[in-house]
């Protein structure tokens, strides 16, 4: 039997949970080893002590009632948390079990508190990261391995359109564009299975068909030994900020006015013209047009007439524009047109001359019936120039020969002069 009582108490020492028994007058009459480290006292200092003298006054002030219902004969199940010996902060759930005889009466009570300071730490944690999971702006999938929805938040409910019953049990694929090629998605899941992670922007469709750019996060969930268990994919909508940089992008490149490119733009298309050049063997041909008329209108009717004026302009030159060719507008009521590969000056002089008929027709602009002109300078590449600026510096001085002979005329640079 001692040696059972033995065995016994090595159990229950060795026990990580608190384990005591009180009697009736509140004595301790047993405390194990976790008990005794808890309150940094040695057991034999525990044995015997009052409940009232091993804790602080407040801390038995909240017990007492647990100790009342338990010396009734009630257990007694509660929370606390309590500060340790060394000043640390735990927490536990604690049990207070009645002991009662044959004959019913309570001759003391035994404890048992687990200390679960590990697991409100925890919950902590798990209530803060539901608390973001529902609250946060960004849009939140997560998938299992085979790529099944398990979870979505209400910010994918938001960015996607397609409530949590309609997401989940579903495949991410059902957001998909179809903008991006096989190869986007298999660099995109190599780097996630090498590295657990993938961040990019990636075009995605809404439920009612609306395509958005996505700015997204995906990452690897691995279990102990690290294979993937989960993925989490974190992405917010960035479509109104892409609009707005393509519009500032645009906007540098562009007329104001026309829409037309710009002197930047044009630059840099023939210089990549001039560019390729050097690789294969190529000619175009750059047309220098100054409206005839255009100032006398402007000054008359006032900048609102000139402004229309200049956009119908504009609307008549794209209406000749080729994909490869490129029109653009360079100054007041000068514009640029590059030709790309005329089959030689006839066809130059072709495309000259539709321009210089589009645009001596008349025109009704904001009720008045107006009529204007062009002067067409042409410099060729590669006989007349082989930079931008002595392209446009040749067709210029061409511009002002044909204009020397009156409204609506073209003429080609050359060395000896311009001529017609």
């Amino acid at each position: 039997m001692v040696e059972g009582d033995q065995f016994i108490k090595t159990i229950v020492d060795s026990t990580p949970n608190m384990m005591g028994y009180w009697d009736t007058d509140l004595r301790c009459r047993y405390a194990n080893n976790a008990f005794s480290e808890w309150f940094g006292m040695p057991p034999e200092k525990i044995i015997g002590i009052r409940f009232q003298n091993l804790v602080s006054e407040q801390l038995f002030a909240l017990n007492e009632p647990h100790i009342q219902g338990v010396l009734a004969g009630e257990p007694q199940r509660f929370e606390r948390t309590l500060t340790k010996a060394d000043g640390s902060v735990g927490h536990i759930i604690g049990h207070y079990i009645p002991d009662i005889d044959a004959d019913g009466k309570v001759r003391g009570f035994s404890i048992q508190a687990s200390e679960v300071t590990l697991l409100k730490e925890t919950e902590a944690k798990l209530k803060l990261a539901a608390c973001v999971f529902e609250n946060t702006l960004d849009g939140v999938l997560i998938s299992d391995v085979d790529g099944k929805i398990l979870s979505v938040n209400p910010g994918f409910v938001e960015i996607t359109g397609y409530s949590p019953e309609e997401a989940i049990g579903q495949n991410p694929r059902i957001l998909r564009s179809n903008r991006h090629d096989p190869a986007f998605y298999e660099a995109m899941w190599h780097e996630i299975e090498t590295c657990g992670r993938w961040k990019g922007e990636i075009w995605n469709r809404r439920k009612d068909g609306e395509l958005y750019l996505q700015r997204m996060t995906v990452s690897m969930v691995p279990d102990e030994s690290g294979e993937p268990v989960r993925y989490v994919s974190v992405f917010s909508d960035i479509t109104a900020l892409w609009r707005k940089d393509e519009h500032i992008r645009h906007l540098a490149f562009h007329d104001a006015l026309t829409d037309l490119p710009n002197r930047t733009l044009l630059m840099d298309r023939i210089d990549q013209k001039l560019l390729n050049s050097d690789r294969k063997p190529s000619q175009f041909a750059l047309m220098f047009l100054d409206l005839d008329g255009f100032k006398l209108i402007n000054d008359r009717l006032g900048h609102n007439v000139g402004d229309e004026l200049l956009k119908d302009v504009a609307k008549r030159l794209l209406a000749l524009v080729r994909k490869s060719d490129t029109v653009a507008r360079v100054g007041g009521d000068e514009f640029i047109f590059l030709v790309n590969n005329p089959q030689g000056k006839d066809e130059t002089a072709e495309v000259a001359n539709r321009i210089v008929s589009s645009l001596s027709e008349p025109a009704e602009v904001l009720g008045e019936m107006l009529q204007i002109g062009v002067s067409i300078g042409i410099a060729m590449f590669p006989s007349d120039g082989h930079s931008s600026v002595e392209l446009i510096r040749n067709a210029d001085t061409a511009m002002y020969s044909a204009k020397s002979m009156g409204r609506n005329n073209i003429s080609f640079y050359s060395t000896d002069g311009a001529g017609p």
